[in-house]
């Protein structure tokens, strides 16, 4: 009787086990959205210019371009996607420089930073 009992106990684990059932992703069919290299490039710059204490006075992100001011020395980023994809981001400054010479290269380093350079 207590073979009985094991041979069905066995049965029935079997039959549990052959009802599972494993579903694989299938290669290929799914995927991430991973940031834009233009968004990235944009937070970046945008963030850079804050954290210097630049008051943004405009952005079109359209057109890739943030302006700003810091004590008189107005601030210019330029974001840019090329025909090979690459993203460039350039930096200006005009006005009174000479208050405040370094403040193109601390955004500039800054802008580095969060690009993870």
């Amino acid at each position: 009787m207590t073979s009985l009992r094991a041979l069905l106990a066995a049965g029935l684990c079997a039959s549990l086990l052959a009802g599972c059932t494993y579903y694989e992703v299938a290669p290929g069919v799914y995927t991430t959205t991973p940031t834009s290299t233009f968004d990235r490039s944009w937070g970046a710059a945008r963030n850079a210019m804050l954290e210097e204490g630049v008051r943004i006075t405009q952005e079109e992100r359209s057109t890739g371009t943030l302006r700003g001011d810091r004590n008189g020395i107005g601030v210019l980023a330029l974001v840019r996607t090329q025909a090979d994809g690459s993203v460039r981001v350039e930096f200006k400054t005009v006005g009174a420089t000479s208050v405040d010479p370094q403040l193109i290269e601390r955004i500039s380093a800054s802008y580095d930073r969060q690009m993870g350079r």
